[in-house]
């Protein structure tokens, strides 16, 4: 079990790493996560924050896109390679919309464009809160492993294996792919994947579930052109079949 399902109901707090190098921003959300019963560590700049990252079990990473030493994508980046599935929540200033999408494609669970108000903060923290306790309310009540032909997923040990050889998954395509084999042959549009699987429907951003479902395809279909698992439903969106062979 991940840190991020371990002892939810021990009544231990939260552990937040914040990876911001301005102190005021820094200080603004320690001090309104403490309000959450979490305990925030925070770095100032991107080493020592992956560094963090790396040597303890984290709940939560609140992670700035312009980062001293190492920025928030290649933080994100090199995380996720790792299969490290702890929930991530971008941080951008930029006015493009650039780093937003990469970081959406590329594993973070959310972001929010500065300045953003506490509240926004606070509504965005809880909602993935709530989504880990669901996810790890479901695994305490034994979920069995979903099996279709060659793939098999274990919702309990968040594991995929096809001819029994592991793959790996970031966060959100285990979470995407999960979704999927729960609702078998039900076609989801772009917008209703991105609400239930993301949690926030992202306007403009259904493209990113684009991105995700060719990278989930490259890693479970035999030939990711010709999927037989993950199939679109053209003019609509996608649909998840067992007829995998």
């Amino acid at each position: 079990m991940s840190a991020v399902t371990a002892n939810r109901g021990l009544g231990m707090q939260r552990r937040v790493l914040l990876v911001e190098d301005h102190s005021e921003i820094s200080d603004l959300v320690r001090l309104h996560l403490r309000d959450l019963d979490c305990s925030v560590t925070v770095a100032a700049d991107g080493l020592a924050g992956v560094a963090e990252a790396e040597s303890k079990k984290y709940d939560l990473v609140i992670l700035d896109i312009m980062l001293p030493g190492m920025d928030g994508i290649a933080i994100l980046r090199r995380l996720r390679s790792k299969s490290m599935v702890t929930p991530v929540l971008m941080l951008t200033s930029k006015s493009t919309e650039l780093d937003r999408v990469l970081g959406l494609e590329m594993g973070a669970d959310d972001y929010l464009t500065k300045p953003f108000s506490v509240m926004e903060l606070m509504a965005r923290v809880k909602a993935l809160f709530r989504r880990v306790d669901a996810m790890a309310s479901h695994g305490e009540e034994a979920a069995k492993p979903l099996v279709f032909g060659r793939l098999r997923i274990d919702p309990e040990r968040r594991t995929v294996t096809l001819d029994q050889a592991a793959v790996e998954l970031t966060a959100k395509e285990f979470d995407l792919l999960y979704y999927f084999a729960k609702n078998l042959g039900r076609v989801f549009t772009r917008s209703q994947l991105l609400d239930r699987v993301w949690g926030y429907t992202h306007s403009g951003y259904e493209h990113t579930v684009n991105s995700h479902i060719n990278r989930l395809r490259a890693k479970i279909e035999r030939d990711a052109a010709h999927p037989d698992y993950v199939l679109t439903v053209w003019g609509v969106g996608y649909k998840f079949t067992e007829s995998g062979g």
